[in-house]
């Protein structure tokens, strides 16, 4: 099987391969479980890849669209005012010339006229971005492996996985702050992508839970001002395990605004 290391363009140039050799850019762990180190110069290219893949392949297959129509929300060729039908700018334009947009607030290119977009449209690639499909996927259910391979190709382990795992985090605070109607309007894309279903996370694992609830913690703590000099002691101790919102009450102090029944 293929991997994306394969495609010239994941590879990038050997400036940026010599960059990312010099000075790593790491940031503290994958976003969900919070282990290892995640470089963005390693998920870029691979992200990269993966909406190549979506949008010269897999959203002109029959089954993307057959998945996407159940879970109502529109594939790039499919958007009313300027559809993109390739990464391709030249076969991803709109008839008219302008260039292809999004409707959720991306622009496939930059520029303040026309003639500008179309010389830029020359050399670039056309930008879709992929969060709102992996965040209808993990809502409704079908953020597999098979289903996210088929959708983004053989580099969605790297290039996806992260945007699924802090995903899945949104999902689970979602449906901790406000209850169900809250939760599924901040998932409605708009009146005619409204979100036709909600099915509790699959396949999810001790570590996942975990690391959400520490980070739901961390959140109440933010709140609350509790951050920085005022964070909880342990919290402030660098290689010691959050010990969750037991510890979070037991180590607050005295007199400061507490909002959690202590």
């Amino acid at each position: 099987m293929p991997s994306y290391s394969n495609d010239p363009y994941a590879q990038g140039s050997s400036a940026s391969r010599q960059y990312q050799q010099s000075s790593s850019i790491q940031m503290p762990g994958p976003p969900m479980n919070g282990s290892g180190e995640f470089d963005i110069l390693d998920w870029h290219p691979a992200y990269l890849s993966c909406q190549r893949y979506f949008l010269d392949h897999a959203q002109h297959e029959p089954g993307t669209q057959a998945l996407c129509a159940l879970i109502n929300i529109r594939l790039p060729f499919q958007w009313r005012d300027y559809p993109i039908h390739s990464s391709n700018p030249r076969q991803g334009q709109h008839q008219n010339g302008q260039s292809g947009s999004s409707p959720y607030g991306y622009n496939a290119f930059s520029g303040s006229s026309q003639s500008r977009n179309a010389q830029r449209s020359q050399d670039s690639q056309a930008f879709v971005s992929l969060v709102p499909y992996v965040r209808r996927l993990v809502i409704t259910g079908f953020d597999k492996g098979g289903i996210l391979h088929g959708l983004f190709g053989d580099a969605w382990q790297v290039g996806i996985t992260p945007l699924q795992d802090c995903e899945r985090r949104n999902y689970l605070f979602a449906a901790k702050h406000g209850g169900w109607r809250s939760c599924k309007k901040q998932y409605d894309v708009n009146e005619e992508e409204t979100v036709p279903f909600l099915k509790p996370l699959e396949n999810v694992k001790p570590d996942e839970l975990d690391a959400a609830d520490k980070s739901w913690s961390s959140w109440l703590a933010m709140e609350d001002w509790m951050i920085g000099p005022r964070a909880p002691h342990d919290e402030r101790q660098r290689g010691r395990p959050d010990e969750g919102m037991g510890q979070y009450h037991k180590d607050m102090p005295d007199g400061l605004p507490d909002h959690f029944g202590r």
